[in-house]
């Protein structure tokens, strides 16, 4: 079984979970077999709300409430724009300007079912993003998204000539091997073959700041999975 979803922070309204890559926040109707976050919760015996979602392939911070009052407040606080959401990512390619904003609108690709699109009849969608760290292929990129469209980031990106690693619907699902950027890399003996580093979308939503319905400030952090942290030591390294 994959790793299970790690929980960050619990009340009785609210639940903050790092959730991890492959997971889906609620059931597939088409494929039971995938895992989901209420699934797994609900098979613990824990009723959730699903306030917002990441997705499948996105690791990260997903709020769930716990009651039918919070889960009220917290979706207002989404649809509203009342709080402050941060992802990183690790881009392909190098990213011209250490920071900038991507304001498009967002709509459904009328003829590839489940890929999105930058088009003037879309949903308004606005991110800023911060290049934090550059190497050699890669830029480590810090987003803040005001909206919440599908796919969002990963569509200003493509839209921008750029796309996420290991991202197959719009850039290429190629992982990230040790061998692509360190001279002289040599496979143990233990090895046929070599291991990526990563092999799924570099992208994490890693914290969101809000004030809960009693008025208390929460900044929740979700910290790198263990895949995401091991590939930017090794670009720190030899990048």
């Amino acid at each position: 079984m994959q790793t299970a979803p790690e929980i960050i922070y619990k009340d009785d309204d609210l639940m903050a979970i790092n959730k991890p890559s492959g997971w889906l926040s609620i059931p597939d109707r088409h494929d039971a077999e995938l895992y989901s976050v209420k699934s797994w919760f609900e098979a613990k015996g824990e009723k959730i709300f699903i306030v917002h979602r990441i997705d499948r392939d996105t690791s990260g911070l997903l709020l769930l409430a716990r009651n039918a009052e919070a889960h009220r407040y917290y979706n207002t606080l989404f649809e509203q724009r009342i709080l402050k959401k941060t992802y990183y990512g690790l881009v392909q390619g190098s990213v011209a300007e250490d920071n900038g904003v991507y304001d498009q609108p967002i709509e459904q690709h009328p003829t590839l079912l489940g890929k999105m699109r930058v088009g003037r009849k879309g949903k308004p969608a606005i991110t800023h993003y911060t290049v934090e760290e550059r190497f050699r292929g890669y830029t480590w990129v810090k987003f803040q998204i005001e909206t919440g469209r599908t796919h969002q980031i990963r569509v200003h990106l493509y839209n921008a000539g750029h796309s996420l690693v290991c991202d197959p619907l719009y850039g290429k699902p190629d992982p990230v091997l040790l061998s692509s950027f360190k001279k002289k890399f040599n496979l143990s003996k233990k090895e046929e073959d070599e291991r990526p580093l990563l092999s799924r979308l570099a992208l994490h939503a890693y914290s969101v700041d809000l004030v809960d319905r009693h008025g208390k400030a929460h900044a929740f952090v979700a910290p790198l999975p263990r895949d995401l942290d091991a590939t930017l030591k090794q670009l720190r390294k030899w990048g």
